[in-house]
């Protein structure tokens, strides 16, 4: 276990979001120089942000900072929790197989379907008409 801070990289959807950890904390969570309360005003969000951090039984051991862009609240939540998981796995690497486990080292591939040529949307098509 190293007393340095720990960088790890983020993402889900649009959103990336840079992490460090910061060890022998009060368990303060920063989001570009905020607060997490005061960034993310919904409490599920903020469970999310801190999945990892309660699963290892880290939440009062580490301070975190943390910038994120792109794409809107729940993917900046998703990122984050990505990249705090992967923060607290590389500086444990025994904390690496629950975190795995939990899905939370895995990078959620999902993003929106592009929208296509002569139609609405991704998948919507034009109203047909037979007469």
């Amino acid at each position: 276990m190293s007393d340095t801070r720990v960088y790890a990289t983020g993402k889900r959807k649009t959103s990336v979001a840079r992490c460090w950890l910061i060890p022998g904390g009060s368990g303060q969570i920063y989001i570009n120089r905020r607060v997490a309360d005061t960034y993310f005003t919904r409490p599920t969000l903020l469970q999310v942000i801190r999945q990892p951090l309660s699963l290892t039984d880290n939440l009062d051991k580490f301070d975190v900072m943390a910038t994120v862009r792109g794409g809107g609240h729940t993917g900046q939540a998703g990122a984050l929790r990505h990249g705090i998981a992967k923060a607290l796995a590389e500086q444990n690497p025994e904390l690496h197989k629950a975190l795995k486990k939990a899905g939370f080292l895995s990078r959620d591939a999902r993003k929106k379907e592009r929208k296509k040529y002569g139609q609405p949307g991704a998948r919507a098509r034009f109203q047909y008409s037979k007469r």
